[in-house]
């Protein structure tokens, strides 16, 4: 009933409900008088014209443009060759029932559009800042980097930044799915979109508005329709190929059968018009896109954001779901919990090189070391070389200092021991000369272990890739119930271990990889859907992967997987519906046992049940699935 082109086009606005009551009343007043024929012809085209001149008018700009063989134009020939036929009353009351079916589409396709503009409605409309001592609202576009933003208790977060005063309750539920609320103070970050529930905060601003991450959710969930599925793109294709081939069906029933068979043309020209009407693919060209679609948003009210149909469908038939280890499975909050030095060296000391070696570096595990040292020094740093997968090296006091794992002082030929234990173990080297180690633990999140016991009745295949060394990485596996690791794999080590599991999966089955999505992004891009654990504001994970789990919890992936299947489970529903009722009623009308009337009520009803089960997609139910 309503058009839907590669961009996902929605219903047009729907005929006014008055302008369906006033056709139908005029209709009923040409029904009710007794007046001469071309009188009575007179109204009924009025109701027409009223009921269906939008319809006319769509089928001829489509017609001038060469996109000849869509609805408007089925319902424009079959009408009008009702018409023509002097069957005037079919002909009102198709364009009617046809706009009244449009009228509850509409409203069906808004209610999907709807919940998922109010679920993701974080875009903020001000942002305060101080002048003169007087508060004073700007576009959250006009906010400059370090600038420092007011939030009081009940309004939004319009940027990101660092809370500088203050301290507040928030409510991340627009982003996460989360209902808990999360206590932010002097020294958090702020993350955009949150709503203050409680609380006066300062915060200088460390994003411009079209880099925060509201910003790029927004965009995100804005283009999320542009990446089609394979079932969207079938329909399309059927649609492009279906809609000829029945109106050629129906020229050939209008005229074949009487040429052979005998009988009145105008019996099979009336048949072959009800054939066209009962062609309208309606239901599969809204039903499938908007399933789709609210099956991206009923994700999105789990804190599960979705790039596009394509994925949510790839995400149906998981073959294997591959870990990155740190900050996915574990929580990445390492921690230094042995420092020891093999040489003529303090502890203070080694951790001292260790902690000035990672000084420019965000990664954990530098965060680790710097959090363990908490001291200032006086030593000048200089020619800072990080080597990927390894290690860093730099310039400390005119001294070489080499601290990373074992492969980097191998690379260097330094003689060093094995150390066979479990925790990230980072050697310090000094001018060739091995120093000692470092041991480096983290801590596996509560939510992984109920995410590997529900993935594995989802999945053929766990499977862990990390960098760390193989005694970690087993540890963690052991107490997780993993039994496929792969440790010290450097990025490209990763991607090969993907593309070995991508060639031994069966056909029509996806790998699925999960990361942090700051130092995966190879990895995410090479899996069939990958997986960011991008927790609040990591901007690295939302521009990488296919999908975001917005709170960083593992057991959500299970939670996507399941919420994918039942979509998936909803689309092939209509499809089957939507083309074996089709199916059934085209024979009932070719052979004359079907009305235009009927014919237009099965369309419209066939439409609107497939949109009413599209829409049980938005409130998908995920435990105990």
């Amino acid at each position: 009933m309503c058009e839907h082109e590669h961009n996902h086009e929605h219903c047009d606005e729907s005929m006014p409900v008055m302008k369906i009551f006033a056709a139908i009343l005029i209709f009923i007043i040409a029904i009710l008088l007794d007046t001469p024929e071309t009188i009575k012809f007179s109204i009924f085209m009025i109701a027409y014209l009223i009921a269906g001149g939008d319809v006319l008018s769509k089928a001829f700009k489509h017609i001038v443009k060469g996109k000849i063989f869509d609805e408007n134009f089925l319902m424009g020939i079959a009408t009008l060759g009702a018409i023509a036929i002097h069957e005037y009353p079919e002909a009102v009351m198709v364009m009617i029932l046809y706009q009244i079916g449009e009228y509850f589409q509409h409203r069906a396709i808004k209610k999907s559009k709807n919940s998922i503009t109010k679920l993701m409605d974080i875009r903020p409309d001000y942002a305060n800042i101080e002048d003169n001592g007087k508060i004073i609202k700007k576009s959250p576009d006009e906010i400059n980097m370090d600038d420092i933003i007011i939030v009081k208790t009940g309004e939004r977060i319009p940027l990101d930044g660092i809370i500088i005063e203050g301290e507040a309750t928030v409510d991340t539920s627009a982003l996460t799915g989360e209902s808990a609320p999360k206590i932010i103070k002097q020294g958090s970050n702020a993350i955009s979109g949150c709503i203050d529930t409680n609380g006066l905060i300062k915060i200088r601003v460390t994003k411009e508005f079209r880099e925060s991450t509201v910003s790029k959710i927004l965009e995100l969930v804005e283009h999320a329709s542009s990446k089609k599925a394979k079932t969207e793109n079938f329909i399309t294709r059927f649609a492009k190929y279906y809609t000829p081939l029945v109106v050629s069906g129906a020229l050939l029933l209008a005229f074949i059968p009487p040429l052979i068979i005998g009988g009145e043309f105008v019996l099979w020209i009336e048949r072959a018009l009800t054939f066209l009407v009962i062609s309208c693919p309606c239901a599969l060209v809204i039903s499938v896109p908007l399933g789709f679609f609210a099956g991206i948003g009923g994700a999105s009210k789990n804190g599960i954001l979705v790039k596009g149909s394509t994925y949510l469908e790839a995400l149906s038939n998981p073959y294997a779901v591959v870990f990155d280890k740190t900050g996915t499975l574990t929580k990445g909050n390492f921690a230094v919990t042995e420092v020891n030095p093999e040489a003529n060296i303090s502890k203070d000391e080694l951790l001292e090189l260790a902690t000035l070696a990672e000084y420019y570096s965000d990664h954990p595990i530098a965060v680790s070391l710097k959090a363990a040292y908490n001291k200032d020094s006086s030593k000048k740093i200089s020619n800072v070389r990080e080597i990927a997968g390894n290690g860093i090296e730099a310039n400390i006091d005119n001294n070489v200092i080499l601290a990373g794992n074992s492969k980097l002082l191998e690379k260097y030929h330094i003689q060093h021991p094995e150390i066979d234990k479990s925790g990230t173990i980072i050697y310090v080297a000094k001018n060739n000369e091995y120093l000692g180690h470092i041991t480096i633990s983290d801590e596996i999140k509560t939510e992984s272990y109920n995410a590997i016991i529900s993935l594995k009745k989802l999945a053929n295949k766990i499977v862990m890739l990390t960098g760390d060394s193989l005694k970690t990485a087993e540890a963690v596996g052991k107490q997780l119930g993993i039994t496929n690791i792969y440790a010290q794999l450097l990025p490209d080590d990763k991607v090969e271990k993907i593309e070995e599991l991508i060639n031994e999966k069966p056909k029509n089955k996806n790998v699925i990889f999960a990361g942090d999505g700051i130092n995966d992004a190879p990895v995410l891009t090479r899996s069939d859907v990958g997986i960011a654990m991008g927790g609040l504001g990591s901007d690295a994970a939302i521009e990488a992967a296919d999908i975001v789990i917005m709170d960083d919890n593992p057991s959500k992936i299970s939670t996507a997987i399941k919420i994918s299947k039942r979509t998936m489970s909803i689309v092939k529903q209509n499809i089957i519906f939507a083309i074996g009722v089709k199916v059934v009623f085209l024979i009932l009308g070719a052979f004359g046992f079907m009305t235009m009337w009927g014919a237009v009520f099965a369309d419209v009803g066939v439409t609107l049940i497939a949109v009413i089960n599209s829409l049980r997609a938005l409130h998908i139910k995920t435990r105990g699935n």
